[in-house]
């Protein structure tokens, strides 16, 4: 099937809805972690009842689902620290150390599948930590916020590794909904030492306001589970390379729409700008390159 205009303006849309997460995190009243545990409650409820409905059988093995549960807590950590950073700094700031995620993928992936590591990525890496250094030179006051966000972006390539090989043994919507139940499970056994450590007066903050349910709601429905299946959907007509080269956007639809809703809170100085440009040029041109050198290694096996 050829992808249409129409699944391009789709997918930029799906996008769209990923780069308004960390916004959602700071319209939300109740902690980081409190919204995570809502977050993937709801989710895996949802997705739960569609599954049931369309006759899923949830049998997967004692050993895979053990495997998938646990993919569920790095899932769990990295959206504490998500939204954490979008709270301790700004959206926009979060949204930058977001950006390293696809090069925090090109050195994890040759670890897992035990692959040799392509030198244009080190040097891409490399170009990477320049950018954060500019950032870190300008924006200092905001070193944790970035510090809490580069960690969840590795934290997010680490779990987008594994998901491509748990692909490869089942269906998608039936991984999500052990992730979301495994992302539930490690925040709820989180909360002891949340309370004990970060929460504030040790008490967790349960009770979301009206407007808390309504942002939960789109947060859960709507950037977690609509946006995951329609992504699913489009990868049948548009090609995986053309669908990563567009999530790559996620941080400028993010932090434009962070600075529209925001305004002054979300503007920074101009190194802040300049760093941020550094990390999305390399993060976008990090495919064009691969894909060339892909082409070039096709070539040089068919001369053989």
């Amino acid at each position: 099937m050829t992808a249409t205009t129409k699944d391009y303006v789709t997918l930029h849309f799906i996008v769209w809805i990923w780069g308004f997460t960390a916004i959602l995190g700071l319209l939300i009243s109740i902690p980081s972690v409190e919204i995570v545990w809502y977050r993937t409650m709801l989710a895996f409820m949802a997705l739960g009842v569609m599954l049931h409905f369309r006759r899923h059988n949830f049998q997967l093995g004692y050993k895979e689902v053990l495997k998938i549960l646990g993919t569920g807590f790095i899932i769990a950590a990295h959206w504490i620290l998500f939204f954490a950073a979008a709270r301790v700094s700004t959206a926009s700031v979060c949204l930058a150390g977001m950006a390293t995620c696809s090069l925090w993928t090109s050195f994890i992936e040759p670890w897992v599948n035990k692959r040799k590591i392509k030198i244009f990525e080190v040097v891409l890496g490399l170009v990477v930590i320049a950018g954060l250094y500019v950032i870190f030179r300008f924006q200092f006051n905001h070193a944790l916020g970035l510090l809490m966000a580069v960690v969840s972006a590795m934290l997010s390539a680490l779990f987008s590794v594994i998901n491509g090989q748990l692909t490869k043994k089942h269906g998608p919507y039936m991984i999500t909904f052990y992730e979301m139940l495994g992302a539930f499970l490690g925040t709820s056994l989180f909360f002891p030492i949340y309370m004990t450590f970060f929460a504030a007066d040790g008490q967790l903050n349960l009770m979301p306001t009206a407007m808390d349910w309504f942002y939960l709601s789109i947060l859960a429905l709507v950037c977690t589970v609509y946006a995951f299946s329609v992504s699913v959907e489009l990868m049948k007509r548009i090609s995986a390379f053309v669908v990563n080269l567009t999530v790559n956007l996620e941080p400028v639809y993010g932090i434009i729409l962070a600075v529209l809703i925001f305004g002054d809170k979300e503007k920074m100085d101009p190194g802040f700008y300049w760093g941020t440009l550094i990390i999305l040029a390399s993060v976008l041109i990090y495919p064009v390159i691969n894909k060339r050198y892909k082409r070039k290694a096709l070539e040089v096996d068919n001369l053989r």
